[in-house]
């Protein structure tokens, strides 16, 4: 399968607004937002046996053939984060990338069922710590962060709890999400961790409705009082579940290459954000593992472009995600200017 859908007939003036425009973004993963070679390079670093010999291998083995191989691919890699420094370097990078792409406020994920099986909770938070300091002053932006449980991990949840709640303590964590492989791990699973967490202060969000259909979203909803929902596209399948997320206007975390890549939607129809928003559903637009996909956020719009989304839309899309941040009012209204000042002038020009 290819790894993203072509970009066609969209003209210069709208590609350079979507990679200029300041940008939000709430469902990204660091792991899956690091390069194959910085993983290759840490695996030799480290003395991680990979399933392959080589870096053109390596890259070969990053392309996705079904959700399963994803995780398969996705779980291989973390392997390779074996120090602290690997991790701190990892957060880094990823401003880095935030950086280039103009996105100045990110809410990203850590795979934290992995991170807490190889370090004590106080070095590995000084870890991130560190990185978190360092790609700011380096590259700029914000970035905060949401741990999650793997769901393939469930045995994982008290352990990542107990490490979230050390995180929130030194400012470094403000939530707490599942994800990992649906088929299997219900959202039942987790209910009485995210309970706990709630009443700790958390915020919380689940991924759902990828490759299981409603009856997770329904999970996260009801069970887990998830404050947003990562990818949700499968909720089209339940008329009852679209008229329930319409009226809550729980945002939804749209991420379409990784649809496309790993096969959730046919690589040759349009992405059915289409069908969503016009449902009256709260859609964003994220980019999920950029890397592992060859995407990034622009990418994403420019995907959404090609497919007759307008500017005016895609516009109200971006501004759905800075909305849908767990930023507090005041923070999110200097953004928000921020937002309008280029608005004004795109306008002017």
């Amino acid at each position: 399968m290819p790894q993203s859908q072509p970009i066609i007939s969209i003209s210069p003036v709208l590609a350079e607004r979507l990679r200029a425009m300041p940008k939000a973004e709430i469902h990204v993963h660091i792991e899956g937002a690091t390069d194959a070679e910085t993983f290759f390079q840490m695996a030799q670093r480290n003395q991680v046996e990979l399933p392959v010999a080589s870096l053109e291998e390596w890259k070969k083995f990053f392309k996705f053939r079904s959700f399963p191989h994803f995780i398969e691919v996705y779980t291989t890699a973390v392997r390779c984060l074996q120090t602290p420094d690997d991790y701190a370097l990892m957060i880094e990078c990823f401003f880095k990338r935030q950086a280039e792409q103009n996105i100045l406020y990110t809410e990203a994920f850590l795979s934290a069922s992995f991170l807490t099986q190889k370090f004590e909770n106080e070095v590995i938070l000084d870890a991130i710590a560190s990185g978190v300091k360092s790609g700011k002053a380096k590259y700029g932006g914000r970035v905060n962060l949401i741990p999650d449980i793997s769901r393939e991990i469930p045995d994982s949840q008290t352990r990542v709890l107990e490490f979230v709640l050390e995180g929130k303590k030194r400012g470094l964590f403000i939530g707490l999400g599942v994800g990992g492989l649906e088929i299997g791990y219900p959202p039942e699973l987790f209910t009485e961790t995210f309970a706990k967490a709630r009443q700790q202060g958390l915020r919380v969000v689940a991924h759902a409705g990828e490759a299981v259909g409603a009856e997770s979203i329904w999970g996260a909803i009801d069970n887990l009082q998830a404050e947003r929902i990562g990818h949700g596209i499968r909720c089209l399948d339940d008329p009852e579940l679209v008229a329930a997320l319409r009226q809550r206007q729980i945002p939804l975390e749209v991420s379409p290459q990784s649809n496309y890549c790993l096969g959730i939607v046919e690589y040759e129809r349009p992405h059915p954000i289409r069908q969503m928003i016009d449902a009256g559903l709260y859609c964003t637009v994220n980019s999920d593992d950029p890397v592992m996909f060859s995407t990034s956020l622009v990418n994403e719009y420019l995907t959404l472009a090609s497919q007759g989304f307008s500017w005016e839309e895609l516009w109200r899309l971006n501004l759905n995600t800075l909305e849908a941040t767990f930023l507090d009012k005041d923070e999110q209204a200097s953004y928000c200017n921020e937002w309008e000042r280029f608005r004004q002038t795109e306008i002017d020009n």
